[in-house]
């Protein structure tokens, strides 16, 4: 779950918070209420720049202030028992010491609930603030986010789990013999080790991913244990599931070793009506400034100058995604909508997996997927705050319990155990 919507007007919804994500009280009443319901975890989202986009656009998102995920989550593992918590540390404006020494810190202080969301920056804005003018070429973040893990992992295992022996009597605190100095050098870092942290509760942090392009499946298979991906139909998520399955088979890793998690936008309503009408209410809100911005994104060329209430014009060639370009394009004919409607739908959950209507057609929905091999759970991304989120616990929740698709109760007290994951061995003290 993540602690505020993808939605670019969720905030401005009736009865909504609009600063659910910059409140610790409200944060804290969402972590709660995600464990009332028994979710495997509250998933935290983190960027190092502000949105790459014109101020008339980025003046009406929620997104520009946030707290950083490593002061947020402990916060909450002292508000919250079961729960999950992950946090998103990029791997390319960060040093693998800190990251290592933060995620066994978390994992300690929460009882061994953490997880990592790895990622390798993809907004240019980020680079200018870590002292570079350009932006790290895809490969090479890419080749750099798989050394970083494997630095990162080998911290973890700087230490036996019974390497603190704490004999009061002979006054030796550790055992030297179960320390492990790492002394790695590689192309992008060198880093001598060991981590100043005893060896994480769970062994290692639960480790996410969410890169769906080529190097990104290829990373996923060879170290991520959950990934969240934007397959937003069951055709794809089931393509992409058995990518992603089959490459850890012939990496020699079982594919219960990995869970895959689509984001998954959902309304509920007492009747689908009721629930279109809901999305359509939230859609209406979204400023002709955030969607045509988004917009411009999604067609390649800059759509500031259309005019809202008419037709989509004749959209030029361009180096933007030909496939989501032309998936637009067709949309606005298909459905005689005007420039102004397909920036709402474009500024709000577009890309996603949507699931719009009652408890049970929601259920429908979500069994399908899952017993289809589409996935093995969902990212849930509720549209506004508190409600959304209320009505998914509520109502939905019980009836994926009553057909037997989702825990009664937590399986144990790390997230690994919930997520059925086992604990990697050390890697230098078998």
């Amino acid at each position: 779950m993540r602690p505020v919507s993808i939605h670019t007007a969720a905030w401005r919804y009736p009865g909504a918070f609009p600063d659910a994500n910059f409140s610790f009280a409200h944060l804290k009443r969402f972590a709660q209420t995600l464990e009332r319901g028994l979710f495997d975890a509250f998933f935290m989202a983190d960027h190092l720049a502000l949105l790459n986009m014109p101020m008339q656009a980025l003046k009406r998102s929620a997104t520009v202030t946030s707290f950083d995920p490593l002061t947020l989550l402990p916060a909450l593992a002292v508000v919250t028992e079961r729960l999950g918590l992950i946090a998103t540390a990029s791997t390319t404006y960060n040093e693998p010491y800190h990251v290592a020494r933060k995620f066994a810190s978390l994992d300690h202080l929460s009882g061994g609930r953490a997880g990592w969301n790895l990622v390798t920056s993809a907004n240019p804005l980020e680079a200018k603030n870590f002292g570079l003018e350009e932006h790290l070429d895809h490969a090479v973040r890419y080749r750099r986010a798989r050394e970083f893990f494997d630095v990162v992992t080998g911290l973890w295992d700087s230490w036996a789990d019974d390497a603190f022996i704490r004999d009061v009597d002979s006054g030796v605190y550790f055992d030297p013999d179960k320390l492990h100095i790492l002394n790695h050098k590689g192309p992008f870092l060198s880093v001598r080790g060991p981590l100043n942290v005893a060896r994480p509760i769970q062994g290692w942090p639960v480790i996410v991913q969410a890169g769906s392009s080529e190097a990104g499946r290829q990373i996923a298979a060879e170290t991520a244990e959950v990934v969240f991906t934007g397959q937003n139909n069951l055709a794809d998520g089931r393509r992409f599931y058995a990518d992603v399955k089959g490459r850890m088979e012939q990496l020699g890793r079982p594919r219960d070793h990995l869970k895959i998690m689509p984001g998954c936008f959902v309304v509920v309503g007492d009747s689908l009506a009721e629930a279109q009408e809901r999305k359509a209410r939230l859609d209406a809100l979204v400023h002709p400034d955030s969607g045509i911005a988004s917009l411009s994104v999604q067609l390649g060329t800059d759509a500031s100058a259309f005019d809202l209430d008419g037709p989509l014009p004749e959209i030029p060639e361009s180096n933007a995604s030909k496939s989501a370009r032309q998936k637009l394009i067709d949309k606005a004919k298909r459905e005689n909508l005007t420039v102004r409607q397909l920036a709402q739908y474009v500024g709000g959950s577009y890309g996603t997996l949507e699931m719009i209507g009652t408890p049970a057609s929601i259920a429908d929905q979500m069994e399908e997927w899952l017993v289809t091999e589409g996935c093995d759970g969902f990212n849930v991304m509720f549209p506004y705050l508190p409600e959304g989120l209320d009505a998914f616990v509520d109502r939905v929740v019980p009836e994926l319990q009553r057909r037997g698709l989702f825990r009664r109760a937590y399986e144990g007290r790390t997230l690994r155990e919930n997520l059925g994951l086992p604990r990697p061995a050390n890697r230098f003290f078998p």
